[in-house]
């Protein structure tokens, strides 16, 4: 018996040690822990749940759990132990509880007797506030994270250390053509212009530097085209600084590497055009030098005479020259000098009806807008434009073939997908198709440089279509051209449209005219000043010369009653000819004058002519150009 009181009283005893571990266990424990009967009744709580409903034991046990908890008089619908009463399995849920303001991850774990059947549970509510707010700000950093990759104006691709692309923002679109999905796991460098070699480059230097800035290589769109992009790129590292991929950074520049690429070329252009029309003015100035001795000359020559055809002979080699100046004038655009409403169908017309009988082998055809509106231009230089395709259409047609002309209206909106911004206005388009050799991209670009030609030198000079862009250029409009071997060529050229009334295309005709009166002479060029008097003199005229405008300042207001007419040279060291009519004009408001020049400098004689200047001769001129230009300005009254 003793022995049996004593295992008795130490059973109790380790009962008692058990449950007083138990019950420390459970009220040291931070979150908290319910017993709760099958009918919802609390058994026991720990003090972190009596700390968290701030409320003691005896105001707890026995009390439904719901309506100590929720403040219900029945369980709520998202309840765990009700989920748990009907599965017999542990059920758990995260909720924030308003009456605490806090949330919760509780779990409620069923206890069975020897029978299998419920008697009780355990809930565990765990405070999981911090981690929830944590993860709401890990969302609004990544959600913040993503609008800036979404809203990126670059492309953006993140690849693992075997090169396959593991993120892409929706702006791959836009650049290369793909859906972002769509190059998740492929090789980056199956999208650049050379490949793997292209992917070599770019890792040697974030190897050696850590990171690449402004690279610029070609990227291979999804329909196969080439474009130009810039990327930069750098290591992704993980937290321990371990490098696991890369990122890229990458935007297209195509089109603003092509438009420094015409700025560059119109820079060029333009150094070029200065360049020819200062030579074009010099030598202009020698021809006429030329020009005026033969014509002289003729004049005293009899047609039997044997000098008489040499002297011819002469002239016309003066001629051709003057048309070589010409050419390098329209490039230069220093040509323009007699702007009027024209009609461009007349024009068209009338020179492809020249060009047919020279070239019976071409089959032009014309599909011309009636409703066509007219353009300000000068008649002969865009003659000599139209001219200049013409014969270059024939050279790429040796064996013959068909030219087709059109034209219509258009809008500066309508002129699309161009090298050239237009200025907003209407416009009339003539195009010029053929269907020779073409031409390929190379020689494309470099059409309209003076001197460059594909004929060889024995055969072109390379200014017909160099001059023929200059003089679209001066009159303000736009010149394109689009061709491929083998399959012809296709010029496109954007003329200003005009309001004014259209006048008929001039015809030339007529005789030595002679004259009489007193003409005053400017120019600085002695050998053009001695011709030129003598030119004058032979037509009948009494000549004042001055070589300067100073000096021809002087002369006029010494001789202004006697002076009928002034023939004044625009290019001039001391005094321009417009300063020089400026001045003149004070001293006589009505005076009449000639300009004069081998080239005037971007309209410049056309600007005085429009501040009352009477009228025009281009260097060199001959004895019947010149008594016509002056005859016409002494009949204007």
């Amino acid at each position: 018996m003793e022995k049996e009181s004593f295992e008795h009283k130490q059973a109790e005893e380790a009962l008692r040690e058990a449950e007083k571990k138990w019950r420390n266990s459970f009220n040291s424990l931070e979150d908290v822990m319910i017993i709760i009967d099958k009918d919802y009744n609390i058994e026991n709580i720990n003090d972190s749940g009596l700390d968290l409903l701030g409320k003691s034991k005896k105001e707890v046990i026995g009390k439904k759990c719901y309506s100590i908890i929720h403040d219900t008089e029945t369980p709520v619908e998202y309840c765990p132990l009700r989920k748990s009463l009907e599965t017999k399995k542990p059920e758990s849920v995260e909720r924030h509880e308003d009456m605490f303001d806090k949330h919760f991850s509780i779990k409620s774990s069923p206890i069975f007797d020897k029978n299998g059947e419920i008697v009780r549970f355990v809930d565990l509510m765990s405070d999981i506030t911090e981690r929830k707010q944590a993860e709401a700000e890990l969302i609004q950093t990544k959600n913040f994270l993503q609008n800036i990759l979404d809203s990126s104006i670059d492309g953006i691709t993140t690849t693992d250390l075997q090169g396959n692309v593991m993120y892409a923002s929706p702006r791959t679109k836009d650049i290369i053509g793909y859906d972002p999905e769509e190059i998740i796991c492929k090789k980056a460098y199956s999208f650049y212009g050379n490949g793997i070699e292209d992917a070599k480059t770019i890792m040697k230097v974030l190897e050696e530097k850590g990171e690449v800035r402004n690279h610029e290589m070609k990227f291979i769109r999804k329909d196969g085209q080439f474009i130009d992009i810039n990327l930069s790129a750098s290591l992704l590292k993980n937290e321990e600084g371990d490098v696991i991929g890369t990122l890229a950074i990458y935007s297209d520049i195509t089109e603003r590497n092509m438009l420094e690429a015409q700025l560059a070329q119109a820079q060029r252009m333009e150094a070029l055009g200065t360049l020819a029309g200062g030579i074009a003015h010099n030598f202009n100035n020698l021809l006429m030098g030329i020009q005026g001795n033969a014509s002289l000359m003729l004049l005293e020559t009899d047609l039997n005479h044997p000098n008489y055809q040499k002297l011819k002979t002469i002239e016309k080699s003066v001629q051709s020259g003057s048309r070589l100046t010409r050419q390098l004038l329209g490039y230069a655009r220093e040509g323009k000098y007699e702007v009027k409403p024209i009609s461009l169908n007349q024009l068209v017309k009338e020179t492809a009806d020249t060009f047919s009988m020279t070239k019976k082998e071409i089959r032009i055809h014309q599909e011309l807008a009636q409703d066509l509106s007219g353009i300000k231009a000068d008649q002969g230089q865009i003659e000599q434009a139209l001219l200049n395709i013409y014969v270059n259409a024939s050279d790429a047609m040796s064996g013959g073939g068909d030219l087709f002309l059109k034209t219509i209206n258009v809008k500066h909106k309508d002129i699309k997908n161009k090298p050239f911004k237009p200025k907003p206005g209407n416009y009339v388009l003539l195009t010029i198709r053929d269907t020779g050799v073409g031409m390929d991209k190379h020689t494309m670009k470099r059409i309209f440089e003076p001197f460059f030609t594909t004929k060889g030198l024995a055969k072109g000079t390379g200014l017909g279509l160099a001059s023929t862009y200059g003089i679209i250029k001066a009159h303000g409009g736009y010149i394109d051209v689009d061709s491929e071997n083998g399959h012809g060529t296709t010029f496109s050229i954007y003329l200003p449209a005009s309001e004014g009334k259209v006048g008929e295309v001039a015809k030339d005709a007529g005789q030595i005219i002679k004259g009489r009166g007193v003409i005053l002479l400017v120019d600085d060029e002695e050998i053009v000043l001695d011709v030129g008097v003598q030119l004058l003199e032979a037509l009948g005229y009494t000549v004042f010369k001055a070589k300067g405008g100073r000096e021809a300042v002087e002369i006029y207001k010494e001789n202004k009653d006697k002076i009928n007419i002034v023939l004044l040279d625009i290019i001039m060291p001391d005094m321009s000819g417009g300063q020089v009519y400026e001045r003149m004009k004070e001293i006589n408001p009505d005076i009449k004058v000639l300009l004069s020049s081998g080239y005037n400098i971007e309209g410049q004689a056309t600007e005085i002519l429009e501040r009352g200047c009477d009228g025009f001769i281009q260097k060199p001129f001959n004895m019947k150009e010149l008594s016509r230009s002056i005859d016409e300005i002494w009949n204007k009254g």
